[in-house]
């Protein structure tokens, strides 16, 4: 296992330059602790592909570029969600071919966003895992690189990326505030935020719960998955990398109910017309009113919105 280092990150950072957008930050108000701490919002949604998956995506194919590792065959990934989007839009902008294994069952919307960006789209099976063994299948036959949706360390330093640019943004930043699925974004700002002695928070669906039943195990182990943030933070197992992260000084681990998840998706649309899908408004909702983490007076905290992959149809309330 590669142990994610802080160089890592910077030599992602140096790659993504220019490629990427640059996140954008926004007072939260006193609605999500904003009362007792000075929170901000962290607009990682506003990225390429609609989350921060972009940054680990570019990072991925310009490492093996510039290692000369690249195939004539591409890059494939077995994914429809945010991971799938992001392979193909830095595949294509990087001209090469992007292979993408989804389900049959999969929404015709996200076939059709995905080869708006290029992809061959590959339908297999009706589960992810018949979607994944093809795409298996492809990279052993083509000879294709095959990308992974938050297991790999150029994934997860290119995730991490996020963090100084937040710093830069937030002066005297001590604590950032992170959703977990699989724990590539986690596991990249926790590394990040560790180099300079900012506070994680990592916080998951309490039906999702991959890290903190890791944490309690002391191994990584398979959970069950349910919540309605499970199409993006659905990982059946968090990254040994992300174990790792998470074991280190400064790291604190939370669980939100879904309840709370959906309150702080409302709430970012009611106060601040800013739409994000369950797994975005997932930290927030540990800020939340009755929330697990309330910041000490005075404490700065940046909250990382991290996508806005949904269908916005239920937020609109008025007319």
């Amino acid at each position: 296992m590669h142990d994610l280092t802080y160089g890592d990150v910077e030599r992602a950072a140096a790659r993504i330059d220019g490629r990427t957008r640059p996140v954008t930050v926004a007072p939260a108000g006193s609605g999500a602790g904003g009362s007792r701490g000075r929170v901000w919002l962290a607009l990682e949604f506003l990225q390429h592909t609609g989350s921060f998956k972009a940054r680990g995506a570019w990072n991925f194919l310009a490492a093996h570029r510039e290692a000369g590792t690249l195939p004539g065959a591409g890059v494939t990934i077995a994914s429809g969600g945010n991971a799938g989007l992001a392979c193909a839009w830095a595949a294509q902008q990087q001209g090469l071919p992007a292979t993408v294994f989804l389900p049959a069952s999969a929404p015709q919307v996200k076939v059709a966003r995905l080869r708006g960006y290029g992809a061959d789209v590959r339908l297999a099976g009706t589960e992810y895992a018949e979607a994944l063994a093809a795409c298996e299948e492809f990279t052993r036959t083509t000879g294709a690189l095959a990308s992974h949706a938050y297991d790999h360390p150029l994934i997860a330093a290119g995730a991490g990326t996020l963090l100084d640019e937040i710093r830069a943004r937030v002066p005297g930043l001590d604590t950032v505030v992170v959703a977990v699925g699989g724990g590539g974004l986690f596991a990249g700002v926790a590394t990040a935020a560790r180099q300079h002695g900012i506070r994680t928070v990592a916080v998951e669906p309490a039906g999702s719960r991959a890290l903190h039943a890791a944490l309690e195990a002391g191994r990584v182990v398979d959970v069950t998955v349910d919540s309605v943030a499970a199409d993006a933070l659905g990982a059946r197992r968090v990254s040994e990398t992300a174990l790792t992260a998470a074991r280190r000084p400064g790291v604190t681990s939370v669980l939100v109910p879904d309840e709370a998840i959906t309150g702080a998706r409302t709430a970012l649309w009611d106060e601040h017309r800013i739409v994000v899908e369950p797994a975005g408004s997932t930290a927030l909702a540990a800020l939340m009113p009755g929330g697990p983490y309330v910041p000490e007076p005075g404490e700065t905290v940046a909250v990382i919105l991290c996508g806005a992959n949904t269908d916005p149809s239920d937020l609109v309330h008025d007319t």
